[in-house]
């Protein structure tokens, strides 16, 4: 072997002292790399979310004094069984409702907000989980726009519940609020006798060394009692944790003949009188107390000018308002409320009296229409909401809303007969889980105009909806007797000058609406898409039935015969046959189209109720006759012209009437 051969030893890379130095590099290079890469890869993953947290901003006005910093609020996911009642009186009660936390948001969009700070609320699984036995899919997270129940007891039970996840945090001051009006006579009484239990529930809680009152250590919980009416009054002079003082206060209530209901002016009064319940602690630097605001009510208010005034003060100071109150109709402001005289020496015929308890909505959504076929004047019927300005209070200050009628079923007609004393008669009810999803804009007059006036199928809608309020059609004349020729023609005469007073009102309607058929088809909110096709099927199939009735009795003028010769009544009966000419059957092809996409878009809704019942109706007409005895004398039991009058036996078996008082202002 040549000298100049090198051993495979010394070949090895191993042994080479250049290779030496360049793996050294190399291995201090991919050190460096990895770390930076490590360090790199821990910035860009986010720190693991929490998936049953939610975080909502609620916007607070700003005041230096009072306003709070931003806060996390966590509750106790253990909650003691004793508060909350199931079902205390089968449907009259409410049952104990848990939370959802809903998929559309219930907090004003971010483009709607004033620049103020930002209060932000944790909501864990925790509260989830403080719910009573009975779940209910049916009650939002604190802001629901409306929690239909039977009972006003339920409710009650659900405030209790409230007030304990409020006490969690800090000592806390409980404002009741009552309408002194008589229709809500018999509910102040079931709710002081409710307090037993609502207090008797808390002490339990707190002798049972439950950490949440027991951290508090001195009177826990505070309570005032205000009243309304046309005067708002507060009776506690301050606020106490005497029981039997608060319930003499209540029951010492009395009645409001006035028929002013002074609500928001009541809330407007409490939020500015126990607002320094909400200043710091010197120590702590926490507020000395939450507050929260339970308001009894059957009416929206009267001075609802401090309905925006309201909201921004229980806002500022973070206090939630809890109404306990009814069901609006739909798309209406009056419902008839069933009264019974409370005095039995008077007479105890049910009668009824007309209460402001709607709309739903800022304004009307909907056109009041007589000469259709749904008769919706005369069968009021729920809209799944309460009154727009309480409603709207609840939402924005974070309470709820509880709608509590009777007679509250989805799964009937509720009769006027069934309708319980002091309340309502609303003839159907509907499945909240549906209406959800048509709840009303719960937002400003401002912001309500602004949404309004940028689409033409919603300018159309309100516009033609407060046309139809302030001049209501009128249903016009069907039975025509006749008791000779120049009778029956000044008859028709007269029918013929209503129905050219009720055909320009028709018109002018649907020209209104018709300005607003192309921006339906843009329209998303599936309540607008509802209000604006219900309200166009109905007023085309009014307009065919104006325009054919006209037609009609132009055709009676013409000296029609009897076909029998005993007959004596022409009467104009609905008809599927439209024999006035093409156009108007186009229309009327076109409310049918309306009317059936209501039907099959919105099923289980107040529209597709209206709009089956406005299809059940012709909108033709023909004539029928009928005999009804027009020109036969009249007969008199004793031949002189005068009725006879009873016998002796006779007045003696009748009982005196008792006296008929008027329904008093409800």
């Amino acid at each position: 072997m040549s000298s100049s051969t090198v051993s495979s030893d010394e070949r090895s890379p191993v042994n080479d002292p250049g290779w030496k130095r360049e793996s050294s590099s190399w291995l201090i290079s991919l050190t460096f790399h990895l770390f930076v890469l490590v360090v790199v890869t821990l910035i860009a993953i986010p720190a693991q979310v929490d998936s049953n947290n939610l975080t909502m901003l609620l916007p607070l006005e700003e005041e230096p004094e009072l306003l709070e910093e931003a806060q996390h609020f966590k509750y106790d996911q253990k909650i003691p069984d004793e508060i909350g009642a199931g079902n205390l009186r089968g449907d009259e009660e409410a049952r104990s409702e848990s939370r959802e936390i809903a998929d559309e948001s219930l907090v004003p969009q971010p483009d709607l907000l004033v620049e103020s700070e930002v209060s932000v609320v944790s909501l864990t699984n925790e509260v989830e989980s403080a719910v009573g036995k009975h779940l209910n899919e049916n009650l939002n997270m604190p802001g629901a726009s409306g929690v239909g129940t039977t009972g006003t007891m339920g409710a009650i039970d659900h405030v209790t519940h409230e007030i304990l996840l409020a006490l969690q945090e800090r000592k806390v001051l409980v404002v009741w609020m009552f309408d002194r009006s008589w229709s809500l006579q018999q509910q102040r009484d079931e709710i002081t006798a409710r307090f037993d239990r609502v207090y008797e529930e808390l002490g339990v809680i707190a002798a049972s060394n439950n950490r949440t009152i027991q951290q508090h250590r001195n009177k826990p919980l505070l309570t005032s009692v205000v009243s309304f009416g046309e005067q708002v009054e507060l009776l506690t002079e301050k606020p106490t944790d005497d029981l039997e003082l608060l319930k003499t206060k209540i029951a010492d209530i009395q009645g409001d003949d006035s028929g002013v209901e002074r609500v928001f002016s009541a809330v407007h009064m409490a939020a500015n009188e126990y607002k320094v319940y909400r200043r710091r602690d010197s120590r702590t630097g926490e507020p000395m107390r939450n507050i929260l605001f339970v308001v009894f009510t059957d009416e929206v208010g009267d001075d609802s000018h401090l309905l925006e005034p309201s909201i921004t003060l229980c806002r500022r100071y973070a206090i939630p308002v809890y109404v306990v109150g009814v069901p609006a109709p739909f798309g209406r402001k009056h419902t008839l409320v069933k009264w019974v005289d409370p005095d039995p020496q008077y007479d105890q015929t049910p009668q009824l009296g007309r209460v402001t308890q709607g709309p739903e909505s800022l304004l009307v959504e909907r056109i009041k229409l007589h000469f259709s076929g749904s008769n919706e004047e005369t069968t009021p019927i729920d809209s799944g909401f309460g009154p727009f300005g309480l409603t709207r209070l609840c939402h924005e200050t974070g309470g709820i809303y509880f709608a509590v009628h009777p007679n509250r079923t989805s799964q009937r007609s509720v009769s006027l007969d069934e309708t319980s004393v002091s309340s309502a008669h609303l003839k159907y009810f509907f499945d909240p889980v549906v209406m959800r999803k048509y709840r009303p804009d719960y937002i400003s007059y401002d912001e309500y105009q602004r949404r309004v006036t940028s689409s033409a199928s919603r300018t159309a809608l309100v516009k033609s909806a407060q046309m139809s309020w302030i001049e209501p059609l009128e249903s016009p004349r069907l039975i025509f007797p006749k008791r000779n020729e120049a009778d029956l023609a000044n008859q028709l005469k007269e029918s013929q000058k209503q129905a050219a007073k009720l055909e320009p009102k028709v018109n002018m309607l649907y020209q209104t609406l018709k300005l607003g058929e192309k921006s339906r088809e843009q329209e998303e909110s599936l309540r607008w898409c509802a209000g604006y096709d219900l309200a166009l099927g109905r007023l085309l199939a009014v307009k065919v039935r104006t325009e054919t009735y006209n037609v009609m009795l132009a055709q009676a003028k013409q000296s029609m015969k009897f076909k029998d010769p005993k007959s004596d009544t022409w009467v104009l009966q609905a008809s599927q046959e439209i024999s006035a000419g093409s156009q108007l059957k186009k229309q009327a092809d076109s409310a049918r189209m309306y009317l059936n996409r209501v039907i099959q878009e919105h099923p289980g809704t107040p529209w597709e109720l209206l709009a089956r019942r406005e299809l059940r109706e012709p909108m033709g007409w023909k004539w029928t006759e009928r005999y009804t005895g027009v020109n036969q004398p009249r007969q008199t039991d004793n031949g002189n012209g005068s009725p006879r009058p009873p016998r002796d036996d006779q007045r003696r078996m009748l009982p005196a009437p008792k006296p008929k008082r008027s329904v008093p202002l409800l």
